[in-house]
């Protein structure tokens, strides 16, 4: 059997067709977009281009998208742009150091959030954490009750940010509601959508964003590249300063090549999304079906009804997700044992923990992420092997027998 690749979360290969609109832009046509002579004209027109392209899917103008170098920056640029905004009028107003305001976000958020946000203590602002349910799901209540709160106190929110679909569960939010909800208590929402731009709606407007954030290697273009949305009217100060670029919010040459991969890739996904969304949904219930079928005692983590398409989450009791991992891997199945970003950390997956899972089976479970190259031949290669590894690492743990003995 060939690589098996179940880790499309963690990123993607990049498509042919972004490629080979990216291509030329590294040779040929090489100019930098601030140049005025026709080498520059050819690359600013080519980003122009893609902007365009991109607004058009999200349905906003050219003008409000902001190109970055990852997911990562453009949820720093979202966050901390706000913040350092605040501090700034603080200081005009006279009001000095003291509570700058108030930032809220989910405790299953991903870590560029969640760090981000916990680095802004060190500054004087407030960061609530919001609980979720078994499934994933934000307490709309909690937040509404949290925005009133804050309203009464005369406490300045200053953002939400809540992701759009989670990066280790998949499970998705009800994005529209959250909006509606932080829009009446007067703030504004930022979500990162990196896990679900491939699959989900992207109409800012319909969605209710303020600020949204994509990068390029969930989505088949490069890593190393990404964007934030922001609407018009919201202000922000930018985190690198340098020339004007990108709207004055993000100083630095453009990565003409990759802005373009970029903009190629969501066009097709925006082309391909019912039809391949329909196709992994089908994947990913049958994979977890036949897994829970001949693999006893494994728990899916997340909601089956509001999930992304391509995403399985499952702890195994009595075994530990590395250990699960690595015998996989050496079958040619690679898999993850949660973020990609965290993968290195023996601490248990703090969205599992969110969940209100137990620590052992918080370390024990597997992210199996489909893609575009996805087949049943391989989900069923990777059951097999699967079902082996299970039987075989219970089998030598001290843990799994005790238990059954009991």
């Amino acid at each position: 059997m060939k690589e098996t690749y179940l880790d499309f979360a963690s990123t993607t290969p990049v498509r042919k067709e972004a490629l080979k609109e990216a291509l030329p832009y590294f040779e040929e046509k090489f100019g930098n977009p601030s140049s005025f002579h026709s080498n520059g004209l050819v690359a600013k027109n080519a980003m122009k281009k893609s902007r365009e392209t991109i607004a058009k899917i999200l349905n906003c103008n050219s003008e409000e998208i902001i190109f970055t170098g990852s997911g990562t920056e453009s949820i720093n640029l979202a966050i901390k742009g706000i913040a350092f905004k605040a501090m700034l009028e603080n200081k005009t107003n006279g009001t000095g150091c003291a509570a700058r305001g108030t930032f809220i976000t989910q405790k299953t958020e991903h870590h560029a959030v969640l760090e981000t946000m916990n680095w802004l203590k060190k500054f004087g602002f407030e960061v609530i954490e919001l609980d979720v349910d078994p499934e994933g799901v934000v307490d709309l209540n909690e937040l509404r009750k949290i925005l009133g709160k804050q309203l009464e106190e005369k406490k300045k929110v200053l953002l939400v940010s809540i992701m759009y679909a989670n990066n280790e569960i998949g499970t998705i939010q009800p994005i529209q509601e959250i909006a509606q909800i932080v829009h009446e208590h007067k703030t504004l929402l930022h979500t990162d959508a990196c896990q679900g731009a491939e699959y989900l709606v992207l109409d800012t407007k319909k969605l209710g964003m303020d600020m949204l954030t994509i990068n390029g290697s969930k989505v088949y273009a490069f890593k190393g590249s990404g964007l934030l949305y922001k609407r018009k009217g919201v202000e922000i100060e930018p985190l690198i300063h340098g020339g004007g670029h990108e709207g004055g919010m993000r100083a630095g040459t453009e990565n003409i090549s990759a802005i373009v991969a970029l903009a190629t890739a969501l066009e097709l996904a925006q082309k391909e999304k019912v039809k391949e969304g329909a196709r992994l949904t089908k994947l990913r219930n049958y994979f977890i079906s036949k897994v829970q079928k001949e693999i006893p005692n494994t728990v899916l983590n997340g909601s089956i009804k509001h999930r992304l398409s391509n995403n399985v989450n499952i702890s195994f009791e009595g075994v530990e997700g590395e250990s699960i991992l690595l015998r996989l891997n050496e079958k040619g199945i690679r898999v993850s044992t949660g973020s990609a970003c965290t993968s290195q950390s023996l601490e248990p997956s703090h969205v599992l923990l969110a969940l209100g899972r137990p620590h052992e089976l918080a370390h024990a479970s597997i992210r199996f992420t489909l893609g575009k190259t996805t087949t049943k031949q391989q989900l069923d290669y990777t059951i097999k092997e699967l079902k082996e590894t299970i039987k075989f690492l219970r089998m030598i743990s001290s843990a799994w027998n005790k238990d059954v003995k009991k």
